[in-house]
């Protein structure tokens, strides 16, 4: 059985947005991605957490997500 995932990203007003894979609509947002992060595990505590990187590194860009 595979786990179920979650996303943590990002939006244009600065705050972060969990949200299920394919859903239009965010689960939750909120103000900061450390409290994003603890929602998504209350949320679903055996889900994959992903989270959006938020700024350029050497390694990967805005484009890339790592698991919390």
């Amino acid at each position: 059985m595979s786990k179920a995932a979650l996303y943590i990203e990002r939006r244009d007003q600065g705050d972060y947005a969990i949200r299920k894979p394919g859903s239009e609509r965010a689960s939750a947002i909120l103000p900061t991605q450390s409290e994003a992060i603890e929602r998504a595990r209350e949320m679903k505590p055996d889900a994959a957490v992903h989270v959006e990187r938020v700024r350029d590194t050497n390694v990967g860009g805005r484009d890339k997500w790592r698991k919390a």
